[in-house]
């Protein structure tokens, strides 16, 4: 079953709780929050205010992505503000297991996200711990950007590990995903389409929301 996680980083700043809210009404199934520092990305979004203050808004699991340096600093603030999936770039953080089991230990999933020039093995010596791996399909820091279509070739490499190794891990894609390239996309192996500007930029939503799911 693909699921759909809107991201609200293509949604309304000026109306967050009502483009939070959107995301559910139109069928989504995961609520994607690109979190940027300005440091790790060249670009700043929401962080755990923004989060807190939109939880009572949508029922759906919060997938927030970590788009930030030393993500274990903050870990636990962003399961206080309602996070349910965390998922963040082990090349930015001081202690990759020891997130993962933090955010573990505070009843959570954990997942690590694999960027269009960095390889599997940043990810392999965790994937035990791992419920989710993320692929980019863009280069993090902005939405509405092209697909890079060289990181299916990875994403199909990662999605026979799992298969043949039996591990529980979802796989998501982030960045780039359109009604047009969703069935290469999830053909690959990938489980949650992250759509930002197809979701929200859409003159019918809900039917786009179908489509990807199709």
């Amino acid at each position: 079953m693909i699921k759909v996680a809107p991201s609200v980083l293509s949604g309304d700043y000026a109306k967050l709780g009502e483009s939070v809210a959107l995301a559910e009404k139109w069928g989504g199934d995961y609520l994607h929050f690109d979190v940027m520092d300005g440091v790790f990305v060249p670009n700043i979004t929401v962080g755990m205010p923004s989060l807190a203050a939109v939880r009572s808004y949508c029922s759906l699991p919060f997938d927030v992505h970590l788009m930030i340096i030393n993500p274990e600093k903050y870990v636990e603030r962003f399961v206080k503000a309602g996070a349910d999936i965390i998922t963040f770039h082990p090349e930015a953080c001081a202690d990759v297991k020891g997130t993962l089991l933090k955010i573990k230990e505070l009843g959570k999933k954990c997942g690590l996200v694999v960027n269009p020039d960095k390889d599997l093995s940043l990810v392999m010596p965790y994937v035990d711990l791992l419920d989710m791996v993320v692929f980019m399909g863009v280069f993090p820091g902005f939405g509405g950007q092209k697909f890079i279509p060289e990181v299916l070739d990875k994403i199909r490499e990662f999605s026979k590990i799992v298969r043949e190794g039996g591990y529980n891990i979802e796989l998501e894609l982030d960045g780039g995903v359109n009604e047009d390239n969703a069935q290469t996309i999830k053909d690959a192996g990938i489980e949650v389409l992250v759509a930002g500007s197809a979701v929200y930029n859409s003159k019918n939503p809900i039917e786009t929301i179908k489509n990807l799911k199709r």
